[in-house]
């Protein structure tokens, strides 16, 4: 009997090395983002993931990106060894069983759709998706930001898509911006895997692990 399975990962640091707002600034000729983001973080202004959208929206410093800035932000980041084995492991593992594996990230739809190109579809990637300016090619709006609730609805709705139980969700994070997607996952007997040192971030084995 076949047995379809959602595996979802976030990207920065977990997928990548890099992290897609410090490679970002240093494109546009900002050295202080992760500065900007602790300042975020004292007044809890932004959940925890979508600082770097919310500064190419609304910070001085970082209006300056364009839509070929996120792109070209791509080539200097350095994906983790081994990711398009990954996936073509996933995609050869037997008859009996099938893995959807999904790309959700709070980093910008653009970055990852471009480190990711020919490893994993562009449908199976939801990140950040901006709104831009025609003429000047400035970020207008976020359309979805992939941070906080936003990745448990994507989550929720990639598995009512597949027709999938709750215990068949595996999710990859690597911080404490993952956490509340990670706990909505054990809150349901799905599976969480830490790719993080962070004492807070602990990957869980569902009590029902053994029937799959």
């Amino acid at each position: 009997m076949l047995r379809n399975f959602l595996l979802a990962s976030d990207f920065d640091q977990t997928l990548s090395f890099n992290d897609s707002g410090v490679v970002l600034s240093e494109l546009i000729g900002f050295h202080g983002f992760h500065d900007k983001v602790k300042g975020l973080a004292d007044i809890n202004l932004v959940q925890q993931g979508a600082e770097l959208s919310y500064l190419i929206l609304h910070d001085p410093d970082f209006r300056r990106a364009r839509r070929e800035h996120l792109v070209e932000t791509r080539r200097r980041i350095r994906l983790k060894h081994d990711v398009a084995l990954f996936t073509r492991v996933l995609d050869n593992l037997g008859e009996d069983q099938k893995f959807s594996f999904n790309v959700i990230s709070a980093a910008p739809q653009e970055i990852i759709q471009s480190a990711l190109e020919g490893i994993v579809p562009p449908d199976h990637i939801f990140g950040t998706r901006f709104r831009y300016d025609e003429a000047t090619g400035e970020v207008n709006s976020i359309i979805r930001a992939a941070a906080g609730w936003g990745k448990i609805a994507v989550l929720e709705e990639l598995r009512a898509n597949l027709g999938l139980s709750h215990d068949h969700i595996i999710y990859m994070g690597d911080g404490s911006s993952d956490l509340p997607v990670m706990m909505h996952v054990n809150q349901y007997d799905g599976l969480t895997i830490a790719v993080s040192e962070a004492q807070s971030i602990v990957a869980r084995r569902p009590a029902n692990c053994a029937k799959h």
